[in-house]
């Protein structure tokens, strides 16, 4: 019963990740960028901040827990299985995330204007992207193991 509820808790955490991240990708920055005003991305980015971390930490408490439920923890790095290899596959492209995030949320976005807004547009076409492979890696791991 608990790895149902983990899956369904992740999912919904996926869903508002990655659904979040396209919308701003696909919508909201290539108005900002025709226009030339960053004001349609930090209002998204404000908004999504309230449901997109929460489901970030809902997303990692949860992979982090499926994953020390399928390979020991010291195993997580060894690329010698299949398992493993999605693991470690995924916890590097949350790293990149993180630190993607990190730098845009304390070094681009206080500074953001119109001169730096295409700098940000490769941050956000960075994470969505990276989203889109983590939402694949999952498939794959799951699909890997039934």
């Amino acid at each position: 019963m608990e790895i149902k509820i983990l899956i369904l808790l992740h999912l919904i955490g996926a869903c508002v990740w990655v659904g979040g991240h396209l919308v701003l990708a696909l919508s909201v920055l290539p108005r900002s960028l025709r226009e030339k005003d960053p004001k349609a991305v930090l209002v998204f980015e404000e908004r999504f901040e309230r449901i997109g971390i929460p489901a970030l930490v809902v997303q990692v408490i949860t992979g982090l827990r499926m994953a020390a439920l399928y390979v020991d923890v010291g195993d997580w790095f060894r690329f010698d299985n299949v398992m493993s290899a999605h693991i470690s596959t995924k916890l590097i492209l949350l790293a990149a995330t993180l630190v993607l995030a990190v730098h845009a949320r304390f070094f681009i976005i206080p500074r953001l204007n119109s001169g730096n807004l295409s700098f940000l547009a490769l941050h956000i076409i960075a994470v969505t992207l990276i989203a889109l492979a983590l939402l694949f890696m999952g498939l794959n791991f799951r699909l890997a193991i039934i």
